[in-house]
């Protein structure tokens, strides 16, 4: 990881880089958070800064699809509703938040119409730093100045950068340590390509409206599908990010197919079954004839979500090796017996709540 740790001798301040930004100087680990995006609201939170988070996209409904998974880590709690939704922020309400570290970044910030990097440099001087990457979720291309000298890291990458950030070094080892054990036994369990199943990732709002995603292309948005390898049903033919119907789905085929927000409480994946199961066209697909319709949780995952997935993806596409997928209707992430577990939940709880 190209990490750079700086401290002075005549005080504790200490200095970071990461891109877009290079290197940041700190005072003091950071104790408030803005976020915009779920990667970094997470990243805050398995380094015990979860309480600190003070704006993320879409509050409401991430703390309860992240809770979902969080159910499942002993005696860890998060509670992320009624924070400002950040999606589009207004600089103005970033004074008002007046957090110590805006875990965001400023290259793709500068996209909505209402900033520029005049914005962002008054922000960082008179509120606290900007520190986070964004773009690296697809490689996706920066625009104006930022494009120079843009780097791409890779989730566990960043995420020991902001580990790095907040001085939460030991933190950040004993989570990788439990993420490289799990890597280490999907590469393991992995059967040759040619065995593996088809699939495609959904998300529909509603039936009507299906995007598709890649799952094996870089960037962090496929942290959890692309160790896993799965072949992609559409051959390539499809774009991410691209509106299909039954139609297009039957002529690819998939063996499996995997819906992105299905945990999330209020999403009714069972409907979302059955009204494949009830289509003239949708039910002739093989994933659906075969009952291996999955819920899954969210593509902008840090290392909790990551875990998680890696762990409930192995499952669904490859249960002869990794154990059996739970069918899943509604509620908390599936108890899985702990002899079929591929990471150790109380060890991710401790680490979390401080406990090394």
């Amino acid at each position: 990881v190209a990490t750079e740790t700086q401290t002075t001798e005549a005080d504790d301040s200490y200095s970071v880089t990461m891109s877009p930004v290079g290197t940041v100087t700190f005072e003091s680990p950071p104790e408030t958070v803005f976020t915009r995006l779920t990667h970094h609201a997470d990243m805050a939170f398995a380094l015990g800064r979860g309480d600190g988070v003070t704006a993320m996209h879409a509050p409401d409904y991430y703390h309860g699809l992240w809770n979902q998974y969080v159910e499942r880590l002993p005696g860890v709690s998060l509670d992320w509703t009624g924070l400002y939704s950040s999606w589009k922020p207004e600089k103005e309400k970033l004074y008002e938040l007046d957090s110590d570290v805006h875990l965001a970044d400023p290259a793709w910030i500068t996209q909505q119409e209402s900033w520029d990097r005049a914005d962002i440099k008054e922000v960082a001087e008179n509120v606290s730093p900007w520190f986070g990457n964004s773009l690296s979720d697809i490689h996706r291309e920066p625009i104006g100045e930022w494009a120079d000298d843009y780097e791409y890291y890779g989730l566990w990458e960043q995420f020991a950068l902001v580990a790095d950030m907040f001085r939460e070094r030991d933190r950040y080892e004993a989570l990788a340590a439990e993420h490289e054990s799990l890597l280490s036994t999907i590469e393991a369990g992995l059967p040759p390509e040619s065995d593996r199943p088809t699939a495609v990732m959904i998300a529909a709002a509603d039936i009507e409206e299906i995007y598709t995603y890649t799952m094996n292309t870089p960037g962090f948005l496929t942290s959890h599908t692309r160790p896993l390898g799965p072949r992609d049903a559409f051959e390539g033919g499809v774009e991410s990010n691209s509106v299909v119907d039954f139609e297009t789905l039957l002529e690819a085929d998939p063996d499996v197919i995997l819906h992105l927000g299905g945990m999330e409480p209020n999403t009714d994946i069972a409907r979302r079954r059955t009204a494949f199961e009830e289509d003239p066209v949708a039910s002739e697909i093989s994933a659906v004839k075969n009952d291996r319709v999955y819920a899954q949780g969210a593509r902008y995952q840090g290392p909790i979500l990551n875990l998680f997935q890696l762990e409930m993806t192995a499952k669904q596409l490859y249960p002869d090796v990794f154990g059996e997928w739970p069918t899943y209707e509604a509620g908390p992430y599936p108890e899985i017996p702990e002899d079929e577990r591929l990471f150790d939940r109380r060890r991710v709880a401790d680490v979390i709540d401080g406990d090394l």
